[in-house]
């Protein structure tokens, strides 16, 4: 399972966010291997690798879409300023569960299978993580964030959403405790993988 949530972002090294409907699996194509190329680099130490690939990918997820979608309708009850650092926390998170996945790379490889557009603004690419005795399916939802320009809202893995999976977590967590307590929570658990 570690092998699979470490796959989540191993294709996503870009180095420039404006992913076009038609260009979706040519850019995924294009950058797998520099992605590999920083992964085997035995001179990078963990750290840094975590570095280069987080900052080449960035500018193609919607960290706030992310944030609202995993706290449901709990979004619509908190202010701007409480909306603001639960999206910082969320997305520190979602950072440090990659960062401690980076270990558990063994030369497995991506294939790109192909993209569906279930809605006029969503696009499912498919993409398989194949290793040597295994495969796995990790797909990527995108969505058209402003004319013909498309960023990720969430993955699924073996059709599990990653979004949904938090949302469950945060609603079962929110049921006897307040968004207060949540994010103290998460603060203290993205401390404690520094």
């Amino acid at each position: 399972m570690y092998k699979i949530l470490f796959s989540l972002l191993l294709v996503l090294n870009f180095t420039y966010a404006n992913f076009q409907k038609d260009n979706i699996e040519a850019k995924m194509g294009n950058t797998i291997d520099k992605v590999l190329m920083i992964l085997k680099d035995s001179n990078l130490a963990k750290e840094k690798k975590a570095e280069e690939i987080i900052n080449l990918m960035d500018p193609i997820f919607d960290y706030e879409l992310m944030s609202r979608l995993s706290l449901g309708k709990q979004w619509n009850l908190l202010s701007q300023e409480k909306k603001d650092n639960f999206i910082k926390i969320f997305t520190e998170k979602l950072k440090n569960s990659y960062v401690e996945k980076l270990d558990l790379y063994t030369d497995e490889l991506v294939e790109i299978l192909g993209k569906e557009q279930p809605k006029a603004n969503r696009i499912i690419l498919k993409t398989q993580l194949v290793g040597k005795e295994e495969k796995y399916q990790i797909n990527y939802k995108f969505y058209e964030k402003s004319e013909d320009s498309w960023l990720i809202y969430d993955v699924d893995l073996l059709g599990v959403s990653i979004i949904q999976t938090y949302r469950k977590q945060f609603s079962g967590f929110l049921k006897d405790k307040t968004f207060d307590e949540l994010v103290t929570f998460l603060r203290d658990k993205n401390n404690s993988n520094k």
